[in-house]
């Protein structure tokens, strides 16, 4: 089979390798429009059992990616002048650099045979006649996509509380949660070492914060200052490190959950953020592209026509992400909602934060905690044995 992938994501790079594995002579080229070496952002999230999926099915990338990792197994939760850690949890969870997990998925793909095209463009299908498939990989602005919009039913939803994806020369110790309250209400962080030298470290607020601190017309470099300003403890003096629009604004964003009735029109389909997102609230974006990536080569391999083959991913992959997307959507309303919470004693207020997934949780009135905290806790501690969401 000839295969044309659209970006150079997780998503593409994991598919070509995988192809590659079950079948040599598939002849595959990925098309990156940016030139070799650059990525945006700064470190993605993973848990342990994607580590141990990707051993897996692969072990020579998954080697490469978990010694560029750092792992933790608890976590911080800052509110003011309150701390408290978190017990160990059970799950590892690992930060490794954007880019170097793309370097070593790229040089996994090149090894067996892949061919990558960077700083190449692909506008439309109509580029790539020759090949038997396209898979579109090129992310949450897919062009693939957006030509066929109405084909593909795509809804995009788009978030109330604007965040910005930030890096920071603090090397965490663990996944560490802030909250902190301003004269125009709270604003929050949640971040992750990903290197021995930096951190992740992404910044949200209700959009009333957000314009009332003036942040909707602030420059970069005064948003970074109240940001370390607002942070200090969590910092402990190092400096963000933000994204520059051409203009000198900070690159505020609101999050878009985008999904899509179908994923696949002829011969294109649709893998990694093209096809669907979740809020990055549970650190599930990373995993679920490898997801998709894993369940199209197999739904690929097997004596059936290609668009049976499409639709069998499509109807598989959509069931198994299922509750994913619940958990994403529930995360993403908590903090829309953290008025309700915030005021809760601290082992409380950490304890709702780690259910902040649950669909449970918005039936159950934070007047409760306070009448009887410490069953309701036995109670998640309960269902954190039979769902594992929500961590980050």
């Amino acid at each position: 089979m000839k295969v044309a992938c659209v970006g150079g994501g997780p998503a593409s790079l994991y598919f070509s390798i995988l192809m590659k594995r079950v079948d040599p002579s598939h002849d595959i080229t990925v098309y990156e429009r940016n030139p070799a070496g650059s990525t945006y952002g700064w470190g993605v999230t993973y848990w342990e059992e994607l580590l141990g999926y990707l051993h897996d099915v692969d072990p020579d990338s998954a080697r490469a990616i978990s010694e560029a990792s750092l792992r933790w197994d608890s976590w911080i939760v800052h509110v003011q002048d309150r701390a408290t850690v978190a017990i160990e949890n059970g799950d590892e969870g690992f930060g490794v650099g954007r880019r170097r997990m793309l370097a070593a998925l790229t040089d996994r793909a090149c090894s067996l045979g892949v061919r990558i095209e960077h700083d190449r463009e692909i506008t439309g299908e109509h580029e790539l006649t020759e090949f038997d498939l396209i898979v579109a990989g090129d992310g949450v602005n897919s062009v693939l996509r957006d030509r066929h919009a109405e084909h593909f039913g795509t809804e995009i939803a788009v978030g109330r509380n604007p965040y910005m994806w930030l890096g920071t020369t603090k090397v965490l110790d663990s996944f560490t949660f802030a909250f902190t309250e301003t004269s125009h209400g709270w604003t929050w962080c949640y971040g992750y070492p990903y290197s021995q030298s930096h951190s992740t470290f992404i910044v949200e607020c209700a959009p009333e914060t957000w314009r009332g601190l003036g942040l909707d017309e602030s420059s970069e470099a005064d948003a970074l200052a109240l940001m370390e300003k607002l942070f200090a403890e969590v910092l402990d003096g190092h400096e963000l490190i933000g994204r520059t629009q051409s203009d000198g604004s900070a690159h505020w964003l609101n999050f878009r959950t985008i999904t899509n009735r179908t994923w696949y029109r002829d011969n294109v389909v649709l893998v990694g953020d093209a096809a669907h997102t979740t809020h990055y609230s549970i650190g599930a974006g990373t995993a679920l592209a490898l997801g998709d990536a894993a369940f199209l080569v197999t739904a690929l391999h097997g004596d059936v026509p290609l668009e049976t083959a499409l639709a069998r991913y499509e109807r598989a992959r959509k069931s198994a992400i299922r509750v994913s997307q619940k958990a994403a959507r529930r995360s993403a309303q908590w903090y829309e909602n953290l008025p309700r919470y915030i005021d809760l004693p601290p082992r409380y207020f950490e304890s709702v934060l780690n259910q902040r997934h649950s669909a449970l949780l918005a039936h159950i009135p934070p007047r409760l905690y306070h009448r009887l905290g410490q069953t309701i806790e036995q109670f998640w501690m309960l269902v954190s044995r039979v769902t594992r969401f929500g961590r980050g």
